[in-house]
């Protein structure tokens, strides 16, 4: 079940976008980088659900004690960083969610 994009203005001057992919039960699994423009965001969100069909444009990383993931777009820049996970397998299961919910995720415009 698809899941939705919740684009946000942010910063201190709220002069920047970041977008959240929450999973069909509401949860965030992915979270964007702060983008410039509301343009780019939105090519953020295309690259997101471009991506997290293929299992090779996620990368697992270990964060200071739990490990985390980034999905990458071809280019091999970040595009989304999950929460931190327990353990590698739980990871695993986060790199799932944001396959199912990315796959036709509706966009929440929030920006105003």
């Amino acid at each position: 079940m698809a899941g939705k994009f919740v684009l946000k203005r942010s910063g201190k001057d709220k002069d920047g976008f970041v977008f959240n992919l929450h999973a069909s039960n509401g949860q965030v699994v992915l979270t964007s980088e702060r983008y410039e423009s509301k343009a780019s965001a939105v090519n953020g969100m295309e690259s997101v659900k471009t991506n997290a069909a293929n299992p090779a444009r996620f990368e697992l990383r270990q964060g200071t004690k739990e490990p985390y993931f980034v999905l990458k777009a071809g280019n091999g820049q970040v595009i989304g960083m999950s929460e931190h996970y327990s353990s590698d397998s739980a990871a695993q299961a986060g790199m799932d969610a944001v396959t199912r919910a990315a796959d036709g995720a509706a966009v929440d415009d929030q920006t105003g």
